[in-house]
């Protein structure tokens, strides 16, 4: 299964957090899954950061690239097809970042990660 990773799943993942379902861990440790982390998220969580909303173990310029590559996750570009599908969604979810991922779910075909349950309104597949 593909999977994309919401900015949150990726933080508590690779800081080893408790806020992994057991569904989602055991999904993120299956071998047989590709794993994904937006560019989307990459903003966000470099947003959050540098406004201080988020620690970090390293800044993330570095801590976000070792994560990644130590854990498998490849990196989901950002796509024209992806930003132009963002007009088609209707408003049940404002978060510009979580509206991105919504439609590169769409547009790539991935499963998106997340606890969101805002998520499970749009044609999506939510686990968690």
């Amino acid at each position: 299964m593909r999977l994309l990773l919401d900015t949150c799943t990726f933080l508590w993942y690779t800081s080893g957090s408790d806020g992994l379902s057991f569904a989602a861990k055991a999904a993120l440790e299956n071998p047989n899954n590709e794993l994904f982390l937006s560019v989307a998220s990459v903003w966000e969580l470099a947003l959050k950061y540098a406004k201080g909303k988020l620690a970090l173990a390293e800044p993330p310029g570095t801590y976000v690239p070792s994560r990644r590559a130590k854990l498998g996750i490849a990196v989901l570009e950002l796509r024209e097809e992806a930003a132009l599908y963002s007009t088609s969604l209707p408003f049940h979810h404002n978060d510009p970042f979580d509206r991105m991922l919504i439609c590169q779910s769409i547009v790539h075909g991935l499963a998106i990660l997340s606890p969101d349950p805002l998520l499970a309104q749009y044609p999506v597949r939510l686990l968690w």
